[in-house]
């Protein structure tokens, strides 16, 4: 307990009880505790707790009247005193719940929130783009996934970039294979080597579908009917090439990270050129593709002009336009409608990630973010409209019956103690 209480500081109420029951005033201060501290203390609780019993003692006296006490005060001036305190006692409680009571009733006409507009300003949904794929529905990473996003809608792919020890880029979030794939049972030896490590043969000797099933992260793997089962259970690592054909294939938007090759690689110091050297020959070209890496960005936009430049930190706006960025990645945590109407203006659009809750969607889609990365695309594309949407009249209208409604409660259920 003193350990808890030592590491995460907890509030002053508790460091008052650690300080009168344990004497550790001083440890609270980062010094020792002297010896008087101690029979302070304690004197304090003592004096405290007999204050409390007396108290106590009156209070029920003087509410029951028990055994005629008030023989003593019933000609003298006293009476009227104790009786003065106990209404003044009774006057500053009541004044205190009806202050809390009517701020409480106050609190909600001032709140503001995005959904809250006049009818007619909404604009459209958030374009879904699928984080990892749909990794509710299918592996994370895996074409299986990707497929997935697609059919629930998605307008968009992110994924994550590795390049093998061979100079292949391939999808891979973790630095290792431990978490997404079978390493453990075909390279015992090597279960904690960092995947960029491997060629591209040991990785697609891999499998990285079968600990979906087994760890089920989403809880949705009794959803799957019997052949999505199976399939799932027989994915490989997926390249970045296969995911780029995909993309073209089906007519969306991508948007990845490239994670740089460890110390001892040998494409190190190549790795962006030799990631865009083994994708440039897709035939469609890089229209569809948000480059997010920082890394070498004039050397990116120079070897493809096509990329649609993302930055993934708000930027100064001179930065931005001087690197070409057309789009933001943030987190979720950094929406507000100023924001996205302050970008929105010199044509840079808003991602936000990771949203798949609807109540944080409909957040997103009443502020006006242009796109949003998502875990659960099957769940997001079937919402026409944001959750709690209305206008300032409804919600006023709203809040004053709910008032109206707990304020006649509770004068009813006053009257009814009284």
């Amino acid at each position: 307990m003193k350990g808890l209480l030592r590491r995460y500081e907890h509030p002053l109420f508790v460091s008052c009880l650690a300080g009168l029951y344990g004497c550790q005033w001083r440890r609270y201060q980062r010094s020792r505790a002297r010896p008087g501290d101690c029979c302070s203390s304690f004197a304090l609780l003592v004096a405290a707790f007999c204050l409390t019993l007396v108290f106590l003692y009156f209070w029920g006296e003087a509410q029951n009247d028990y055994n005629d006490f008030d023989w003593w005060c019933r000609s003298s001036k006293l009476r009227c005193t104790f009786c003065f305190c106990i209404s003044v006692m009774r006057g500053l409680i009541i004044g205190l719940y009806l202050a809390v009571l009517f701020s409480l009733y106050l609190v909600p006409l001032g709140l503001y929130s995005p959904c809250i507009k006049e009818e007619g300003t909404l604009g459209p949904a958030p374009a879904l783009i699928g984080h990892r794929g749909a990794p509710m529905l299918a592996p994370e990473n895996t074409l299986m996934s990707f497929e997935k996003a697609v059919e629930a809608g998605s307008e968009g792919l992110e994924t994550d970039v590795t390049i093998s020890f061979d100079g292949v880029p391939f999808l891979m979030h973790d630095r290792s294979l431990r978490r997404t794939t079978n390493i453990q049972e075909v390279f015992k030896n090597r279960t904690d080597t960092l995947a960029a490590m491997f060629t591209w043969a040991e990785l697609e000797s891999l499998n990285a579908g079968a600990w979906f099933l087994s760890h089920n992260p989403f809880g949705t793997v009794g959803s799957l009917g019997a052949e999505d089962h199976m399939r799932a259970g027989n994915q490989s690592i997926c390249s970045l090439q296969a995911f780029l054909q995909l993309a073209a294939h089906t007519d969306k938007l991508v948007i990845f990270d490239l994670y740089r090759p460890p110390r001892g690689h040998p494409y190190r110091d190549t790795w962006i050129q030799r990631t865009l050297e083994r994708c440039t020959g897709l035939g469609s070209g890089f229209g569809d593709v948000l480059w997010l890496p920082s890394d070498l960005r004039a050397l990116v936009q120079e070897m493809d002009p096509e990329l649609q430049q993302t930055s993934g930190s708000r930027l100064p706006l001179e930065e931005l336009r001087s690197n070409h960025i057309v789009k933001l990645n943030l987190h979720y945590s950094a929406m507000s409608p100023e924001l996205v109407r302050y970008y929105a203006a010199v044509n840079i659009s808003t991602n936000l990630y990771v949203i798949s809750e609807p109540w944080l969607y409909s957040l997103a889609w009443c502020t006006g973010v242009q796109s949003v990365t998502t875990n659960a695309p099957q769940l997001l594309s079937t919402m026409s409209a944001p959750l709690f949407l209305m206008t300032p009249d409804e919600y006023n209208l709203m809040w004053i019956l709910t008032d109206v409604v707990s304020l006649m409660l509770v004068l009813t259920i006053f009257m009814f103690h009284w």
